[in-house]
């Protein structure tokens, strides 16, 4: 059986089982005959399952980003727009304070007990909070307890993502051959893009079916889209809930009660300390990587509709539109970019997209800021294919960051530190940097410094396509690719001291 947690309905291939009462010998990274062949229409489950869960995420922070400016009238009450839409940004960024927290909860419980059940979890959590804000009433209803309640629900939520990327990718990873890592974390991504075009296209009709009613949309236009997340979460619930009947699972789980027991019992003694700083390395690079990856996210995809309204005096509903066309855009290509990490490396397409945004940040924002519906598109397009570097290879790239017995609690707690830091909150430091500075350039200038760093974390990273992941044997597709490898094992054998070099070498998690 794998030496990871049983979510990978894997078949292991390459000699007689293992007896259950000897200890396991460390895992070979392609040096001897241990290779996992995947099951197929498990993986695409997975995949499904996995997406759709961060499709429910997003969906509430599409809805939520392009719906800011209602909000802030109806939970800020103030005659200054800005100060709305600061205090609703506020509240935006507020869930991120709770997330590391929920990384720290959640990603070492999914090391210790299993990916399926935590990401069940998080599904459960997420509905109910972006269902919860759908029901509070406003401000000039119940006064101050309207945003107190709004900022609650707004906890649960970014509690429940702390345990969400972090367990989805991982999902992913450790169930995608090696040769396909790339394009099967890319349908997470996937799954982001769709979450937001579903809030954002949810927003734009509500906002252009109720343009002359706008105390329509006040009152109750804007509860809609966050009613819609509870069915919502219900589907994606059963999806995930799905995984845990199918015969596979059910048949891996069985067994690894009885195989893994002195691994689970050593991995429950796997402290946050250990999570964090026996990986400094891989969470340093863990953190400039989600930097670069989320202050770009979160600029073109959250701030960018309310920094056309507010800021350039822009048709709402219009500017909806182009960021709406943008991310469908990008939905098209984002599997084809997976596919070309899985080709060409990750490190090439990251580095892309840093040197792309370090170029060509404040030429976009300029076409942006020209006001022609043809100048904003083709800025906002050309920020969102680079974006596209990003959303394409990071669900495949942070996993291969960290070895199995802490990937989803070190992945869950460095990915969600870096987002609490700088990502959540690039739309409230962004309009309060316009609004110190008075220059509508800073969105570009703040892109490009999160480039930098994400540079750097490239030239400090190792490439990981096409290559186990730490701690875990080759995962291939067919029973004659796992024969192949096996061969080509037996052939070069790995002894001595250099094979203890080598051994060391391959089981490095970054």
């Amino acid at each position: 059986m794998p030496t990871q947690s049983p979510v990978a309905p894997r078949t292991r291939t390459g000699g007689p089982a293992p007896d259950p009462a000897e200890p396991e010998k460390p895992e070979k990274r392609g040096q001897g005959g241990d290779v996992t062949v995947v099951d197929p229409a498990m993986v695409k489950r997975a995949v499904s399952a996995a997406a759709v869960g961060n499709a429910m995420e997003w969906f509430d922070f599409g809805v939520y980003s392009y719906i800011a400016v209602t909000l802030g009238q109806v939970f800020f009450p103030s005659g200054n727009p800005t100060a709305q839409l600061l205090s609703t940004f506020g509240t935006f960024a507020a869930a991120f304070l709770v997330r590391p927290i929920g990384g720290m909860v959640f990603g070492p419980l999914g090391d210790r007990i299993g990916r399926q059940k935590i990401l069940a979890i998080t599904m459960i959590m997420m509905a109910a909070g972006t269902f919860a804000i759908g029901l509070i009433p406003s401000y000039a209803s119940i006064g101050v307890w309207a945003p107190v309640l709004l900022l609650v629900a707004r906890l649960v939520q970014g509690f429940s993502t702390g345990g969400e990327y972090g367990g989805a990718s991982t999902f992913i990873a450790e169930y995608a051959p090696d040769k396909k890592r790339g394009f099967m974390g890319s349908w997470l991504e996937f799954g982001t893009l769709a979450g937001y075009v579903g809030g954002a296209g949810l927003v734009t009709l509500l906002t252009y079916l109720l343009r002359d009613n706008h105390d329509a949309l006040l009152s109750w236009g804007w509860r809609i889209p966050f009613l819609i997340a509870g069915p919502m979460g219900i589907i994606g619930l059963y999806l995930r809930m799905r995984l845990e009947e199918t015969p596979a699972f059910a048949q891996l789980e069985k067994e690894a009660r009885t195989k893994e027991k002195e691994r689970r019992e050593a991995e429950k003694k796997i402290g946050l300390r250990e999570m964090i700083f026996g990986q400094w390395r891989a969470m340093l690079l863990c953190v400039g990587l989600v930097l670069v990856f989320n202050v770009t996210d979160y600029m073109l995809l959250s701030y960018m509709p309310s920094y056309l309204t507010s800021e350039l005096k822009y048709d709402e509903t219009h500017g909806l539109l182009v960021v709406l066309a943008v991310m469908v855009v990008m939905m098209c290509v984002q599997p084809f970019a997976g596919r070309l990490t899985d080709r060409f490396g990750r490190r090439p397409v990251i580095a892309t997209g840093c040197v792309g945004f370090l170029v060509l940040s404040v030429p976009s924002l300029l076409l942006i800021r020209q006001g022609s519906l043809a100048g904003i598109a083709l800025g906002m397009a050309v920020l969102g294919l680079l974006l596209v570097c990003f959303t394409s290879t990071m669900p495949s790239t942070l996993p291969a960051l960290f070895p199995t017995k802490v990937r989803y609690g070190s992945l869950s707690i460095g990915f969600n530190i870096s987002v609490s830091v700088f990502g959540g909150t690039t739309p409230l430091v962004v309009t309060a940097l316009i609004g110190a500075t008075g220059n509508n350039m800073m969105p570009a200038f703040y892109m490009m410094a999160a480039a930098v760093v994400g540079g750097i974390a490239v030239l400090l990273m190792s490439e990981s396509a096409r290559k186990p992941l730490p701690g875990s044997p080759p995962a291939v597709e067919t029973e004659s690719e796992a024969r192949a490898l096996r061969k080509a094992a037996a052939s070069k054998p790995v002894t001595g001291v250099a094979g203890k070099k080598r051994r060391v070498a391959a089981e490095s998690p970054a």
